[in-house]
């Protein structure tokens, strides 16, 4: 079964950095579209990264511009998070945008159905 698996996420204090992983399960993310997007219950979700499959270039939304960076190794693609603030407490996904492209993907906000996501990893950031 073609899965996306995203690892990384935990309890880290304001101020402090992660760096979420996601993979793929029975497939390569080489040379795919991957995004990244986060969802808090019961808010609507958002999309915060991409990098595209061609030549790697990353896009982000504007509130996490300058504190995250999108990055890909081989079959791995890497969400670093630094300069951490309570509000960016969320699920995170890994995605696969099927139909936009990342400047799109990101624009339209909270992908679209047509995007593979995986199951989500939790950061939780708290004193």
């Amino acid at each position: 079964q073609v899965q996306l698996v995203e690892s990384g996420g935990g309890l880290v204090q304001p101020g402090g950095s992660l760096r979420l992983s996601c993979t793929g399960s029975g497939f390569t993310l080489d040379n795919l579209r991957i995004g990244w997007a986060r969802q808090v219950p019961g808010k609507e979700r958002e999309t915060i990264s991409c990098i595209s499959g061609s030549d790697s270039s990353a896009y982000y939304s504007d509130s996490v511009k300058g504190r995250f960076t999108i990055s890909r190794a081989k079959d791995t693609v890497f969400l670093q998070m630094n300069s951490l603030k309570p509000e960016d407490t969320a699920v995170y996904h890994c995605a696969i945008p099927y139909r936009l492209q990342c400047g799109d993907w990101i624009r339209n906000g909270t992908g679209t159905r047509y995007d593979i996501w995986g199951q989500g990893t939790q950061v939780t950031v708290s004193s």
